[in-house]
């Protein structure tokens, strides 16, 4: 009765499970709110500056600009904008799938002051005449689209028709004015202008006093500017000036292949994960795939619940941690096939393998939950969506990987009815030890007994010294290829319905004004042209340049501006972002383990980190902000096969009991790699799988951020066996010659009785 309610208990939680999925996915994915790279859209930081002789710039200045610029883009229709106060005299605002954005653009950054003039531009009335809010868009006398305006003093804007209608023919008109400069702006030269270009609303001829309260306001408008206008006016003006520091634009039609690519990539890397768990694993790695599913929709529900923006490197994070997710699962499992061998039962293996796991897998943990912190912390919009949702996966990862499976495998196990049949397990009957041989796991024999890590250890120093010396010349001679992120000026990515070439793209900016010699050509059928310029397009410019690469390629551009103060600020950022992390890291590892242990993990940390700068420089790939996401990522990736490593070293030291030649030493170190190369290997292959799919499959935009992925996996696993493992044995080797023999009495493991048990 026993054995079936708990086989009954495990039937219906799958079916619970699969009912709740199957009936709120669906809903949970509309509710998910995509970023501008994913539906389009634009993204600007603004620098609020003072007026000549205006008001000085203070936190309250600034919060009311962005309350003056989030009632602004109410008038553009847009759902859920992001408006966000940054550094004290910076805003920042996002605004995805707005359809115009040009319009958009202008009607944030303009300054919004009617002011009424002559001819002369003497000011006659300003928008502190006018009533708030009452400015509306509707016809006038000959059914044409007009503003209408509320003086508040009848009398005076009497005295200023006037004065007005006094002045000779020509010059009897009333200018009004959006946005006048004094000293730059005059009615002489503004008038020469194009229509579309001037600054002047309208010039009404004023031939008789007019005392009324009612002001028309009529042009060459039509119905949606003269709501536009009317809405802005009663948003009030701007008391300081908007200087654009940074900006993105994605084109809808962009966004849209880039979510469609990169989803068809997640769903290829996630499904060979899921293969590859049952054919390795077999049951276990069945139960590894149903919560892994759960995982996947516990991120999406937190993050529609904390009403997240999706952006393309919050979904690489998603299946970043799918990968990672695996890690846990792959670790006790490896546990439970060890104690399986040595002929417990598979009751017994179950609970002592989940038990010895879990401080590896905290461990783990929490070094990568530090690097996602600090990303969070130190990132710009695209990489702090990153950094959310690579902190959702660490924590459900945690639940659906440690509790999830646990509970799923242990009503199976403790049932009864996998009793014997170790093979579920991908253990065979001629791999198992008799009980009565009472050998103990830690001296199992392994695939990797021949291989001696410690006595070439010395090779593969030479191997990184050489290949870090050649990153260094290389470096030195052609430095990074910063992206605008850091070096600051304006980048282009042309897309075109057709495949297009360099020439193309260099003869057709030629001809329109903007020549570059920096031009890349990319995209699975060549229909990307990626431009660069050390320059820093204005507004205009880059208008003007989106509408001439529309017309000319026939789908719209994507074009981001950066400052070189904001490329320098994120440099610096990106400093004190690895800089802090890697604090951090050492400072955990050193107080959960050794200090010795925390400086080879450091050394190991900095190798990865050069050693992915270096591989970058030598291919010339773009450095941009997601690539400090990428090196964040492998740092705290690769700090989990260290800790794991390091791990197994500190309880075969407690079997040992006693060390006292250098040789001891060296057998501890190389049968603890031994010991966990299989589940280094596993591990490593089920991030690959999703990161090359990433890489092969996934949006543009992303690739450069997938490729450092890749190279990060390789050299984060090489350095945690060849380096980091290492140098440790030389530390200790110091301390062996120094204070002789190291007695290590059996250790409790400090969080071990914290595990949660089935």
């Amino acid at each position: 009765m026993k054995r079936r309610g708990r086989i009954i208990a495990f039937l219906l939680l799958l079916v619970l499970f699969a009912g709740t999925m199957g009936t709120t996915t669906s809903p949970i994915l509309n509710n998910v709110k995509l970023g501008l790279d994913l539906q389009g859209g634009f993204e600007v930081l603004y620098e609020v500056q003072e007026l000549k002789g205006g008001t000085k710039i203070t936190e309250s200045v600034v919060a009311d600009t962005a309350d003056a610029l989030g009632s602004r883009v109410d008038v553009l229709g847009v759902s859920e904008p992001n408006i966000q106060v940054e550094s004290n005299n910076r805003i920042r605002v996002q605004l995805a799938g707005v359809e115009d954005q040009d319009k958009a653009r202008e009607l944030l950054s303009t300054q919004a002051d009617l002011t009424f003039r002559d001819v002369d531009d003497k000011l006659l009335l300003s928008g502190d005449d006018l009533k708030e809010g009452k400015a509306t868009g509707g016809f006038g006398e000959y059914n044409n689209p007009v503003v209408t305006l509320e003086m508040k003093d009848a009398n005076k804007f009497g005295e200023v028709t006037t004065e007005i209608k006094a002045k000779p023919p020509g010059q009897n008109l009333l200018v009004i004015w959006l946005d006048f400069v004094e000293g730059e702006d005059s009615y002489a030269t503004e008038i020469l202008k194009p229509e579309k270009d001037r600054k002047i609303v309208s010039a009404p001829q004023v031939t008789k006093t007019i005392a009324s309260s009612n002001v028309q306001i009529d042009g060459s408008f039509t119905t949606k500017e003269t709501k536009e206008l009317a809405g802005i006016l009663n948003a009030g003006a701007l008391p300081v000036h908007l200087e654009e520091v940074y900006s993105t634009s994605v084109g809808a039609q962009f966004g849209e292949q880039a979510l469609s690519k990169t989803i068809f990539a997640g769903i290829i890397g996630i499904a060979l994960i899921f293969v590859f768990m049952i054919a390795y694993y077999r049951l276990p790695g069945l139960v590894a795939v149903i919560t892994l599913s759960i995982y996947i929709y516990i991120i999406l529900l937190v993050f529609t619940l904390i009403n997240g923006v999706l952006t393309l490197p919050g979904i690489a994070a998603l299946m970043l941690g799918v990968g990672m997710a695996v890690d846990a699962n792959i670790l006790t499992y490896e546990r439970i096939r060890e104690e399986l061998r040595v002929g417990k039962s598979i009751q017994t293996s179950f609970s002592a393998g989940a038990k010895s796991a879990f401080t590896a897998i905290l461990d783990a943990n929490i070094t990568t939950m530090i690097a996602a912190v600090v990303l969070f912390i130190f990132g710009t919009s695209s990489v702090k969506g990153f950094a959310v949702v690579l902190i959702i996966s660490i924590l459900a990862s945690f639940l659906t990987a440690v509790w999830g499976s646990r509970l799923l495998l242990g009503l199976l196990v403790n049932s009864g009815l996998l009793d014997g049949k170790t093979g579920l397990f991908g253990i065979s009957k001629n791999r198992i030890h008799p009980a009565e041989e009472k050998v103990e796991t830690l001296e199992l024999t392994t695939k990797f007994d021949r291989l001696d890590f410690v006595g070439t250890r010395k090779k593969f120093y030479t191997i990184s010294a050489i290949l870090l010396t050649t990153g260094i010349i290389v470096l030195g001679i052609f430095k990074l290829n910063l992206g605008i992120d850091f070096a600051g000026g304006t980048r282009v990515e042309v897309v075109s319905n057709d495949s297009i070439t360099t020439a193309e793209v260099s003869d057709y900016l030629d001809k329109i004004g903007h020549p570059s010699t920096d031009i890349i050509i990319s995209g699975d059928t060549k229909n990307i042209g990626v431009v660069r310029y050390k320059e820093e397009f204005k507004q205009e410019e880059v208008s003007q340049l989106k509408a001439d690469l529309a017309a000319e390629f026939g789908a719209e551009a994507n074009v981001s501006t950066v400052s070189n103060t904001v490329g320098k600020e994120l440099a610096k950022n990106a400093m004190y972002a690895l800089l802090y992390a890697a604090l951090g890291i050492v400072i955990y590892v050193a107080f959960r383990f050794e200090w010795r242990m925390g400086v080879a993990s450091i050394i190991g940390l900095l190798h990865d980190a050069f050693f992915m700068v270096a591989v970058f420089s030598i291919l010339r790939l773009e450095v941009d902000v997601t690539f400090i996401a990428a090196v964040l990522t492998i740092v705290g990736y690769s700090i989990n096969d260290t800790i794991v490593t390091f791990d197994r070293i500190r309880e075969n030291i407690s079997h040992r009991k006693h060390i006292a030649t250098e040789g001891e030493l060296a057998d501890i170190v190389n049968k603890s790699l031994r010991q966990t190369l299989g589940r280094s290997v596993n591990t490593v292959l089920t991030v690959i799988l999703v990161v090359a799919a990433l890489a092969l499959l996934g949006a543009e935009s992303i690739r450069p951020f997938s490729i450092a992925l890749l190279i990060g996996l390789f050299a984060g696993t090489y350095s945690s066996i060849f380096i980091s493992a290492q140098i440790w044995f030389d530390l200790k080797k110091r301390e062996l010659k120094e204070k002789g023999p190291i007695k290590a009495d059996e250790q409790k493991k400090q969080w071990g009785s914290d595990e949660p048990v089935v």
